[in-house]
């Protein structure tokens, strides 16, 4: 992550899908060291919220900036401070757990070694496996390991607890803390409220 992290900040967005509106005037601010949280039913607009944030899509209204430049105008080397985490995990299946984490932090030039990450996530002996012979909780934990390696600044997550256990589920807070104290930013869209709230945490109701 880069030492100096840009503030991210939404003024009065709008944001459609299929020819129907899901987010309407939404504005927030989010500094280093912040959490926000997005939460609402099923088809809300949690995850297109997370894709415009991410670049993917563009909002019919308002403007989302990452310190003084809006999203659809990031240099690359501004878009590596931005990683999103889809609800699907995203990884290819033929490829092993290795070479899919390798692939990842290739594309985003960050050079590190998987060890470490790997023994947390309790899939050490797993490297050469390929996805398709891991369970979907597996799955998710390699994707998580290819976010912990990202260097990314901002943190994208669409309900990043989904097939993990407690004890995943207790890593991946434990990481989200980390990243929150290193002045990192993560916006989250998840239903488990009470169990990723944190102090200073926004809630942003869709």
């Amino acid at each position: 992550m880069t030492d100096t992290v840009p503030s991210l900040e939404l003024d009065a967005v709008e944001i459609a899908r299929g020819g129907r509106t899901l987010v309407t005037d939404l504005s927030f601010r989010l500094e280093p060291g912040q959490l926000a949280l997005a939460t609402g039913p099923n088809g809300s607009g949690k995850t297109s919220l997370l894709r415009a944030i991410a670049g993917l899509v563009r909002p019919e209204a308002g403007e989302i900036r990452l310190g003084d430049r809006p999203i659809t105008k990031l240099e690359p080397e501004q878009r590596g401070l931005i990683i999103y985490q889809a609800h699907l995990d995203g990884m290819k299946k033929d490829l092993t757990v290795t070479e899919n984490i390798l692939f990842n932090s290739q594309i985003r030039g960050v050079s590190q070694s998987i060890t470490e990450v790997l023994a947390e996530l309790d899939l050490a002996g797993f490297e050469n496996r390929s996805l398709r012979q891991l369970s979907a909780g597996q799955k998710r934990r390699v994707a998580l390991a290819a976010l912990k390696l990202s260097g990314a600044a901002l943190w994208l997550l669409d309900e990043p607890l989904t097939n993990l256990d407690p004890a995943g589920r207790q890593l991946v807070s434990g990481w989200l803390d980390e990243h929150l104290s290193r002045q990192g930013m993560a916006i989250v869209a998840t239903h488990l409220t009470e169990e990723l709230t944190r102090p200073g945490c926004l809630l942003v109701e869709l």
